[in-house]
C-alpha cells in the first residue's frame, strides 16, 4: 500500500518549527540536527532530515547542507522579532531654536522605526517608549549625529550624566544633551567641544521629557 501523502504540517513539523524559533531567538544561531533530534524526541538523525526536507519543500525552512548549523526558518529576520517604536518628533542637538508646541508630536501616529526585540529587556518594552529624529551636532562625541534616531524612554527625572530631551516651555524651545543638575539651576551640556553649556537658573522652568536608551544611526550615504 503506498503512503499517504501529507497534506500539512503534522505534529513532529510543528515541534521541529517551534524548536527552531525557540532555539533562534535563545542563542541567536541555529541548532544542529541533533540538537533538533534531541527536544524533538527523534532518535534518528536520518529522519530528522526527513522532515526537516519537507519542511524545506513546504517552504518553511531553508537549509545549508554543508554547514552544521544550517537550518533556519524561511524569511526569518537574522536579529530575530522587531520591536516597533514610534517616532514622536524631532529634537534639536544644537543651540536650541524656537519650535511649535507641537514638535512632539511631528509625525503622523503611523510613523515607527523597527528594532531588534531581543536589544530590549521585557521592562523597557513596557515603558511606551518612543523615538525622535535627531536634528544638529552638538551630541557628536557622544556619537549622535544629525539625522539619527535616539529612542526614548518617557522621564520627568534624570540623573547628572544623563542624555536627555529637555523642553524649555517658556521660551518654547526643545533640545537633546547631557543634564546636570547644579546649585544655582541646571547646566545642559553639550557633546562638543565648539559648544558651550545651556545654563538654565532654578527658577525657569525646565521640563525633561525623556532618556536616552538607544541610538540607531542613519545609513552613510553612497
Amino acid at each position: 500500500m503506498m503512503a499517504r501523502k501529507s497534506k500539512g504540517l503534522g505534529e513532529r513539523h510543528k515541534k521541529i518549527l517551534a524548536f527552531l524559533k525557540k532555539y533562534q531567538d535563545d542563542e541567536g544561531y541555529p541548532p544542529t540536527i541533533r540538537e533538533i533530534g534531541e527536544a524533538t524526541g527523534i532518535s534518528s538523525t536520518s529522519v530528522v532530515n526527513y522532515y526537516l526536507d519537507q519542511l524545506e519543500k513546504m517552504g518553511k525552512i531553508e537549509r545549508q547542507r554543508k554547514i552544521s548549523r544550517g537550518v533556519k526558518l524561511a524569511n526569518a529576520n537574522p536579529l530575530g522579532e522587531m520591536f516597533r517604536v514610534p517616532v514622536a518628533g524631532r529634537i534639536v542637538a544644537g543651540e536650541p531654536i524656537p519650535v511649535p508646541a507641537s514638535d512632539f508630536s511631528y509625525y503622523d501616529a503611523d510613523t515607527s522605526i523597527d528594532i531588534a526585540s531581543s536589544l530590549f529587556s521585557t521592562s523597557q518594552k513596557n515603558d511606551d517608549l518612543f523615538a525622535l529624529e535627531v536634528s544638529g551636532d552638538s551630541m557628536i562625541d557622544a556619537m549622535v549625529s544629525d539625522g539619527d534616531i535616539v529612542v526614548m524612554k518617557p522621564t520627568n527625572s534624570a540623573n547628572n550624566g544623563d542624555m536627555v530631551a529637555v523642553w524649555l516651555p517658556e521660551k518654547d524651545e526643545t533640545t537633546l544633551k547631557y543634564f546636570y543638575k547644579e546649585k544655582d539651576g541646571y547646566r545642559l551640556q553639550p557633546a562638543n567641544p565648539t559648544m558651550k553649556p545651556i545654563m538654565i537658573g532654578k527658577d525657569e522652568p525646565l521640563e525633561i521629557k525623556g532618556k536616552v536608551v538607544m541610538v540607531v544611526r542613519q545609513m552613510e550615504k553612497l
